[in-house]
């Protein structure tokens, strides 16, 4: 007998249902989100045959290199999400400042989505997996005028949807609304995500680490005494360059994903708001912990800049304890 094929646009729509004070708003955007990706990926897939592969030239807000497929992904989302009236406005990697979409039909939007349009482009030069990254949220300002900078600057609690889109070997969309999370593989030759992995778990605990170990020397004791301790576990070493594609190898078979600060960041260099608030989130649902090498929890951080950065240590809930405590242990004496 064969399995019923269930399609995002379906899947969203049934989820849809089972909530009473569901608008559909949220269910077209997600949809919205779905269509720019299946083009993203397109664009992906043949990009070492067109002029949109390597470097553009500028460097975003946030001091990396801008390739020029960055430049068309971010410019693809925010087209295809000003055509619904879903959205209000967009926060990117790619922009300084929030972009403020046009009003549709008189349509008083809800949502502000957030974003990195494509997470470790650097990698595209040589055929390494890269993603897509989201966040959506519910703003806070009524929804009849301007929107305001503080219904983007919120607290990845208050996250209602977030995602990632992984352009792969196959392609994949995984996302949360906070009740589970469930992912969609593309099927190109019917154009449609198709539900694949359904209510995801991730193991609590696993035989890999993540970290760029270049830096070990510019981490602090306490980091440097948990690398070792994996070190000394023979944990594998695995690191992509891609905050998707390293988490999403953890979510299948657990890990720990560590970005910690160094002399040179401080504070960390991945963006709170559009990558690790979202991670954070699908990690969260599917079982895991998230939390920032100074031991809050990622999604409870005020959020007061729309690219303030973070550290994060991110995966498998035992495995994450466990760097908890590496942390309070080698912290203390190193005060």
């Amino acid at each position: 007998m064969n399995k019923k094929i269930v399609t995002l646009d379906e899947f969203i729509i049934k989820s849809q249902k089972g909530h009473d004070d569901a608008t559909g708003s949220l269910t077209r955007l997600l949809r919205d989100i779905g269509i720019a990706s299946k083009i993203i990926n397109r664009e992906v897939n043949k990009a070492g045959l067109v002029n949109i592969l390597g470097v553009e030239g500028s460097e975003n807000t946030t001091g990396d290199m801008v390739q020029k497929l960055d430049i068309f992904a971010n410019e693809k989302i925010i087209e295809c999400l000003s055509t619904s009236g879903e959205c209000a406005a967009i926060v990117s990697e790619e922009n300084e400042n929030i972009v403020k979409l046009p009003n549709v039909n008189g349509k008083k939007a809800q949502y502000v989505l957030v974003m990195d349009p494509l997470d470790g482009s650097s990698n595209i030069d040589v055929n390494v997996s890269v993603g897509t990254i989201f966040g959506i949220y519910k703003r806070k300002s009524d929804a009849s005028g301007e929107i305001e900078i503080e219904d983007c600057l919120q607290a990845g609690v208050d996250l209602v949807a977030s995602g990632y889109v992984l352009y792969g070997t196959s392609t994949m969309l995984v996302y949360t609304t906070g009740h589970g999370v469930n992912g969609f593989t593309l099927d190109p030759s019917i154009g449609e995500f198709c539900l694949s992995h359904a209510d995801m778990k991730i193991p609590a605990s696993g035989n890999y680490y993540s970290v760029n170990q270049g830096y070990y020397l510019k981490f602090d004791l306490e980091m440097r005494r948990y690398i070792d301790h994996c070190s000394d576990l023979n944990l594998r070493l695995r690191y992509i360059g891609s905050m998707v594609s390293d988490i999403h190898r953890i979510l299948f078979q657990g890990g720990i994903f560590l970005y910690p600060n160094t002399r040179k960041y401080p504070h960390g260099k991945l963006r709170l708001l559009y990558e690790c608030n979202p991670m954070s989130m699908i990690v969260e649902q599917a079982g895991g912990k998230a939390i920032t090498c100074g031991l809050e929890r990622i999604l409870a951080i005020p959020v007061t800049n729309i690219h303030q950065k973070a550290t994060i240590a991110i995966g498998s809930p035992d495995m994450v304890d466990e760097m908890h405590k590496f942390v309070e242990r080698y912290s203390a004496v190193n005060a």
